[in-house]
């Protein structure tokens, strides 16, 4: 009977590229997790700032750009200052505003430095709460996580 067994050399390179797939399919996976985190803190950020009505502090976890994009039911808005202006506008109080729950509902990595977000959003207020879903797509900027397009309905 033949030896099928593979000569030494063979088989340690065969063990080292092994261990080498397996600690980058690991280190993948736990950078994925550690933006997902991040993420989700700065949805968090976002949620506190709306919460203490503070339109100001919500914005800085977009990118402040003229090349945002937020899209809502009026249609698309460009601009980082054109979004502060649409929320003020429709959120002129801490009334209107009410409090803000978000339910992050799915995370897509999509290249190391974007993620593309899907959840539901939820304002109880006195005037009649209000709910609708929305997605995201952040893109990293150094170590910093920005909101580049929003899709609101």
């Amino acid at each position: 009977m033949p030896n099928t067994a593979l000569p030494a050399t063979l088989h340690a390179i065969f063990m080292k590229t092994m261990m080498l797939l397996l600690g980058l399919f690991c280190s993948s996976a736990l950078f994925a997790q550690t933006d997902e985190a991040a993420i989700r803190g700065l949805m968090a950020q976002q949620t506190a700032a709306w919460n203490r009505g503070d339109l100001e502090g919500f914005m800085q976890t977009y990118w402040k750009s003229d090349s945002l994009l937020f899209v809502g039911k009026s249609g698309p808005t460009r601009g980082w200052q054109a979004t502060l202006d649409n929320y003020k506008r429709g959120y002129p109080d801490t009334a209107a505003m009410g409090q803000l729950n978000f339910n992050l509902l799915e995370f897509r990595r999509l290249s190391a430095d974007h993620y593309f977000v899907v959840g539901k959003w939820m304002l109880q207020r006195t005037a009649g709460n209000l709910s609708g879903h929305f997605t995201l797509l952040l893109r990293r900027f150094g170590r910093d996580w920005k909101i580049v397009a929003d899709h609101s309905s």
